[in-house]
C-alpha cells in the first residue's frame, strides 16, 4: 500500500489532512445521531420494561460496558490493521446492536434488549475512539484543535438525534413497536451509514500516516537500525538507544496517568448525572419530547465547544485546561441539584455546563495521552484508555439509578460535583508538577 508520507515533524501534508478530516466529520456527524439514541431514551426504555427506578440506570452501564470491549477491540485492531477496519467494523456493531434494541422492546424480550444495548456500546467507542484519529495526521502544536474538529462532526448529528425522538417515535408506534424504541430506528440507520463511509474513504489511513515518520520529540535518531527491528524492540537496542529510552520513560508516563485519569473522572461523573435527568423530568411531569430537548441541549455542550477547547489546549496548555474541567463540572452538579424540577430552565442550564466540563477533559485528556504514547503502541493504548473511560461511564450509569432510588437526584448532583473537584484538578496540578 502506498502512503503519502508526511511533512518533518509526523504531520501529514494539507491536501491530506483535509480529505481524511472531511470523511471524519462525515461519519462522526451520522454517529453522533445513533449514539444519541441510547442517550435520550436508554434509561427510559429500561424504567418502561423493567419497572424499576432502580434499574433505569442499567442501559447505561451497559453499553458503556460494551464501549470498554469496543474500545480494546477497536484499539488493538486498528494497532495491527490501521484506523479505517478498527472504526468501519465498531460502527457495524453498532448498528447490529441498535436493530436488537428496537426487536427486544418490540418482542418485550429483557435479555435481548439488554444483550443488544452492550452490542450498541461498540458505537460509543467508536465515535470517541475517532477523535484520535485526527490527533494521528496533526502536528503536536494542532492536536487539540484536531482533536476538537473531529468531536465538533459528531455535534449535528447528537443534537438533532434527540430532538426526533417524537417523530421517530410516531414512525415506531405506527410499526406496533413501542414508541421509545423509536430513536433506535435511527441509530440503526445512522451507525451503518457511518461505518459504510469510513470503510469506502477513509485512505489513506491516519494510522499508517502516523507511523510513516518518527514522532517528534528530544530522542536522536541513530540510524536505521531500531526502526528496522521487529516488534520485540527492546532487546535489539544499543545501550545508548535503551538509556535514552529509560531516561525519556517519566515524562510521557505522568501525562498518561494524568490524561487517562482526567477522562475517566469526567466520564464517571457525566454518564451519571446525564443519565438520570430524564427520569428525574419524567418523575416530576415533563414529557420525554422536554427530557429529549434537554438531552439535546447537552449533547450539544459535550461537543460544540469542541473547537474552543482545542484552541484553549494548544494555547494555554493541557494541564489547565484539565484542571479548569473540574471547576466546570462542579458547577454543573450544584446547578442540577439547585433547580427546580418542574422547570426546565435550571435542569437546561446544569446539563450545558456539564457538557463543557466534560469536553474541556476529553479535548484536554486526548491531547496528553497522544503526546504520551510513541505511534507504534498509540492505537492499543488509547484503547486501553477508552476501556477505562467506558468502564467509569458504566459505574456510573449503574451507580445513578440506586443513588437516585435511595436519596434523590440531588444527592446524585452533589455527591458527582465534589467527586469531580476532589480528583481533576488534583491530578492536573500534580502532572503539572511532575513536569
Amino acid at each position: 500500500m502506498t502512503v503519502t508520507a508526511p511533512r518533518a515533524g509526523g504531520a501529514a501534508p494539507p491536501d491530506v489532512l483535509r480529505r481524511v478530516m472531511s470523511v471524519l466529520v462525515v461519519s462522526q456527524t451520522l454517529g453522533g445521531a445513533g449514539m444519541a439514541a441510547g442517550i435520550t431514551v436508554g434509561a427510559l426504555l429500561a424504567e418502561d420494561l423493567l419497572g424499576s427506578t432502580g434499574l433505569a440506570g442499567l442501559p447505561t452501564a451497559l453499553f458503556t460496558g460494551g464501549a470498554a470491549v469496543g474500545a480494546a477491540a477497536i484499539g488493538r485492531l486498528s494497532q495491527r490493521h490501521g484506523r479505517r477496519p478498527g472504526l468501519a467494523l465498531g460502527h457495524g456493531a453498532a448498528a447490529l446492536g441498535s436493530a436488537g434494541v428496537v426487536a427486544g422492546a418490540a418482542w418485550q424480550w429483557a435479555w435481548l434488549l439488554l444483550t443488544s444495548l452492550f452490542v450498541y456500546g461498540a458505537g460509543t467507542a467508536t465515535g470517541l475512539l475517532a477523535r484520535y484519529a485526527g490527533a494521528d495526521i496533526a502536528p503536536p502544536e494542532r492536536r487539540g484543535r484536531a482533536t476538537g474538529t473531529v468531536l465538533l462532526a459528531t455535534t449535528l448529528g447528537a443534537v438533532v438525534g434527540p430532538n426526533l425522538v417524537g417523530p421517530t417515535g410516531t414512525l415506531a408506534h405506527a410499526w406496533g413497536i413501542p414508541r421509545l424504541a423509536g430513536p433506535f430506528l435511527l441509530a440503526s440507520v445512522a451507525y451503518a451509514a457511518a461505518g459504510l463511509v469510513l470503510w469506502v474513504w477513509l485512505r489513506p489511513d491516519p494510522l499508517l500516516l502516523a507511523g510513516a515518520a518518527p514522532e517528534p520529540g528530544p530522542d536522536p535518531e541513530p540510524g536505521a537500525e531500531p526502526e528496522s527491528t521487529p516488534v520485540p524492540v527492546p532487546a535489539p537496542r544499543s545501550s545508548a538507544v535503551a538509556g535514552t529510552a529509560r531516561s525519556d520513560r517519566p515524562a510521557p508516563s505522568p501525562g498518561l496517568v494524568t490524561g487517562a485519569t482526567v477522562m475517566i473522572t469526567a466520564q464517571l461523573v457525566m454518564i451519571a448525572v446525564m443519565t438520570m435527568t430524564p427520569v428525574h423530568m419524567t418523575g416530576h411531569g415533563h414529557g420525554t419530547q422536554a427530557a429529549g430537548f434537554v438531552i439535546a441541549l447537552h449533547v450539544g455542550a459535550m461537543f460544540l465547544p469542541s473547537p474552543l477547547s482545542g484552541l484553549l489546549v494548544d494555547r494555554i496548555g493541557r494541564l489547565p485546561v484539565a484542571a479548569a474541567s473540574g471547576a466546570v463540572l462542579l458547577a454543573a452538579c450544584l446547578v442540577a441539584a439547585l433547580a427546580p424540577p418542574t422547570g426546565m430552565v435550571g435542569l437546561s442550564c446544569a446539563l450545558v455546563l456539564l457538557g463543557v466540563g466534560w469536553n474541556l477533559a476529553l479535548v484536554s485528556g486526548t491531547a496528553l495521552i497522544t503526546d504520551a504514547v510513541p505511534g507504534e503502541r498509540r492505537a492499543s493504548v488509547q484503547g486501553l484508555v477508552d476501556v477505562g473511560v467506558a468502564l467509569a461511564g458504566a459505574t456510573g450509569g449503574m451507580a445513578s439509578g440506586l443513588v437516585v432510588a435511595g436519596g434523590g437526584y440531588p444527592l446524585l448532583a452533589v455527591a458527582a460535583g465534589t467527586l469531580a473537584l476532589a480528583v481533576i484538578p488534583l491530578v492536573a496540578l500534580r502532572g503539572a508538577a511532575r513536569s
